[in-house]
């Protein structure tokens, strides 16, 4: 008789104590629940090929289709052993990343019904459960203390984390008691979600409008004859300048340009001795040589730091004859097209993908360019405006997503 009863109390909700941030009017205590009281696995499969879809988890975007996120399908030609996951249902993906140590649990939002490898653990909300609740949930950490109690450690297969099944809906997991309070934090969470997703739209179209009006003065200046193709070696030379002086050492990045090492990737990834490396000053033109994402024959940037850099002895560093121009230059080869249709014509690729090319060999095509100094100057002035304007509205999104992280914090146990 004890047994039995013990197992019944085993079995009901234990209260817990409330989060430090909770909205007012709200009384009823929290409860302390396993994963599988809140949840119902989902383990159908996609026999009849009913979807053709195939999904995978975005750390921003949530469950999304392959073809729009890696810009090809990875997935397996039968997805017939898939699991057919519908909107409003969950997946849990166990690969550890820096951002994600514990894995990602994503609901499918963004399309009716998808398909996914049963690598992953599917799950739906049970009655009685705020799916928009849950969501939020597991966009916090609060969640990953479970995981870390029954992830085997050090037991890892190509980066997925060694957890069971069935421990994983064995965790346990704190909620409001009251549906009505889920439905209260759901809710307030999701409009600070939505304007962060209109800041994120407005930033795009800035950087959308900058390119626009790039291209729109090529292909106006072209026709009309104020601009002309003009070859890098007439306007830019190399700088020649050994790191002497012990700057420090920084990497370029596709979206930050030249950046410090430590602060942007944590760490030096440098030669103890950097006298060889190459100097970069501000307004210098970089082409780094090194494939990287959508741009398969390097990147070309220009440096805005104001403090000189030390820069890989492989990367090319050149001096613009005019600022104006090194402006124009860089906002140019922002585009993955342009910087292709470049560097195309003048790389030789080696073995295991290596670009052979000289710096010398990189000043050797063409580009378009103004004719005419003021217009250089009045264009160059027009796209950093918009830069600007951009660099603002970043300060924003991330005082925005600053205060969602705190909220997430302090809103969930």
């Amino acid at each position: 008789m004890a047994d039995t009863e013990n197992n019944k109390n085993s079995n009901s909700p234990v209260s817990t104590s409330a989060p430090s941030l909770r909205f007012p009017g709200f009384t009823e205590p929290w409860i302390r629940q396993s994963l599988s009281e809140l949840v119902e696995r989902v383990t159908r499969k996609n026999t009849g090929l009913q979807s053709a879809l195939p999904l995978t988890i975005s750390a921003i975007y949530g469950l999304v289709d392959q073809q729009s996120f890696f810009n090809k399908i990875v997935a397996g030609e039968n997805l017939a052993g898939y699991y057919l996951i519908k909107n409003g249902e969950f997946a849990y993906n166990k690969s550890s990343s820096s951002d994600y140590p514990w894995g990602a649990i994503k609901r499918l939002n963004n399309h009716s019904e998808g398909v996914l490898s049963t690598l992953y653990i599917c799950f739906s909300p049970k009655s009685g459960i705020c799916s928009d609740y849950l969501a939020q949930y597991f966009e916090s950490n609060k969640w990953h203390n479970g995981i870390s109690e029954i992830a085997q450690e050090g037991a890892r297969n190509h980066g997925l984390l060694n957890v069971g099944i069935k421990d994983f809906f064995a965790t346990k997991h704190n909620i409001p008691s009251s549906i009505s309070e889920q439905e209260q934090i759901a809710k307030f969470l999701q409009l600070l979600d939505e304007r962060i997703a209109t800041q994120r739209r407005l930033i795009e179209d800035f950087i959308s409008l900058r390119r626009a009006l790039l291209q729109n003065a090529i292909s106006r200046g072209l026709s009309k004859k104020s601009w002309k193709l003009t070859s890098l070696s007439d306007i830019l030379t190399e700088r020649g300048e050994k790191n002497s002086a012990g700057y420090n050492v920084c990497s370029v990045s596709v979206s930050e340009g030249v950046v410090n090492q430590i602060e942007y990737l944590g760490r030096s990834f440098a030669a103890k001795d950097t006298g060889h490396y190459n100097v970069a000053r501000y307004g210098d033109i970089i082409y780094t040589k090194s494939p990287t994402g959508s741009f398969p024959y390097g990147i070309v940037k220009r440096d805005t730091q104001k403090e000189p850099a030390a820069i890989s002895p492989l990367y090319g560093v050149f001096i613009p004859k005019q600022d104006c121009i090194g402006i124009l230059l860089g906002y140019y080869f922002e585009s993955e097209v342009n910087t292709f249709n470049y560097l195309h014509p003048i790389i030789q690729k080696g073995a295991k993908n290596t670009i052979n090319i000289t710096n010398s060999g990189f000043l050797a095509n063409n580009v378009p360019l103004p004719i005419d100094e003021s217009e250089a100057l009045a264009l160059a002035k027009c796209l950093d405006t918009i830069s600007h304007k951009i660099v603002l509205e970043k300060s924003v999104l991330a005082h925005y997503t600053e205060q969602r992280e705190y909220l997430l914090s302090k809103m969930f146990v």
